[in-house]
């Protein structure tokens, strides 16, 4: 079978099964992107539990750019890496207010000029802000891609330009989604539950191939 072949079934059994749902809660913009820049290193659910703190206590745009960098810190501090998180924060809210009119850019180019903006966090915004085709190749879609057999890649930026020639531009974004609630469901890092799996017929890993090995 070939990989496009493949992908067009992955995707069309992942949609049978699974929500195409960002699970971090964000209502304007840049709360989608402040709040996708803290879950580098840090499970969406206490990102969540941040971020109302954070919008609640700072609830516009300006006013994350005046706030205390210190009490900035101490909120994000749960998140981990919070020093970088947290001046990144502050300075991309900066950024915006002077530079964008407040609200966040819907072109790669200009999110990758953000302050702690890479490539995952522009196409997430991309594909959910935007519906713009975007694959964002968190460690969930990195795994399961490998797994499965639709790249032979691990790099992030290698990862998602494979995804993107074999994947639908319109089912880029959603697929993501998916693999998300399919990586934490069944697809595991550890012990994944292959038995279970309704790809098994289709997946390299499950029919005893192994996953692309991380370069040292």
């Amino acid at each position: 079978m070939r990989k496009k072949e493949l992908a067009a079934l992955v995707v069309e059994r992942l949609r049978e099964h699974y929500p195409a749902s960002c699970s971090l809660v964000a209502v304007k913009d840049y709360e989608l992107l402040f709040a996708t820049r803290l879950s580098a290193q840090c499970t969406d659910a206490r990102v969540n539990v941040v971020t109302a703190e954070l919008f609640s206590r700072w609830p516009t745009l300006e006013a994350i750019a005046g706030a205390d960098l210190e009490e900035l810190m101490e909120v994000v501090k749960p998140c981990g890496l919070y020093r970088v998180k947290a001046t990144d924060i502050k300075k991309c809210a900066n950024v915006l207010v002077e530079q964008y009119g407040g609200k966040v850019p819907d072109e790669m180019d200009e999110l990758l000029k953000l302050p702690g903006v890479g490539r995952k966090t522009a196409n997430l915004v991309l594909g959910d802000l935007f519906g713009k085709p975007a694959v964002v190749t968190d460690t969930h879609c990195i795994r399961i891609a490998g797994r499965i057999g639709l790249t032979d890649n691990t790099e992030p930026y290698k990862v998602e330009m494979d995804l993107k020639k074999i994947i639908e531009p319109k089912e880029q974004n959603d697929t993501c989604h998916r693999f998300v609630h399919f990586g934490r469901d069944i697809c595991t890092a550890r012990s994944p539950k292959c038995s279970l799996c309704f790809l098994q017929d289709v997946c390299r890993y499950a029919q005893g191939g192994k996953q692309p090995a991380k370069k040292k």
